[in-house]
């Protein structure tokens, strides 16, 4: 749900006009999204330099680069860290069926697409395609 709900809330402000602030319980309205979670999720996002924030009547968030410059691979960091589908990957001695797992390749190849496919995906497609879907509705 994190990322889901990080995702949606930066989808929100890249539709908006380029840097004009969003406010937390805006988006969560819009988006159908606790807004106290919601602000967790905005200020994981924020110390990634993904968003950037303003305090007082005219503030809120927007996002701090260009929305085609923010790929989901930095979003889903930015939400869930960098760890390993596998805790072998990262500690291939602690196991000890790591020097001939016949599942290690297969679960490398996920993670690579899932990584390449995340890289290649940017916060720009994803709210071109929900423009997209709402011209197809209407």
């Amino acid at each position: 749900m994190r990322v889901d709900y990080g995702v949606r809330a930066l989808v929100e402000l890249a539709q908006r006009v380029p840097f004009t602030p969003m406010q937390t319980s805006e988006i969560a309205e819009r988006q159908k999204i606790p807004e106290a979670y919601l602000e967790q999720l905005l200020s994981a996002i924020h110390r990634e330099g993904i968003i950037k924030s303003r305090r007082g009547p005219q503030g809120g968030h927007f996002l701090a680069k260009e929305p085609d410059q923010i790929d989901l691979k930095s979003v889903v960091v930015a939400l869930e860290g960098n760890s390993p589908p596998l805790d072998c990957f990262a500690q291939p001695t602690e196991c000890i069926h790591s020097y001939n797992c016949a599942q290690k390749d297969v679960w490398r190849t996920v993670e690579d697409a899932i990584d390449n496919v995340l890289s290649a995906t940017t916060i720009a497609d994803l709210a071109n395609r929900q423009k997209q879907g709402a011209l197809q509705k209407a």
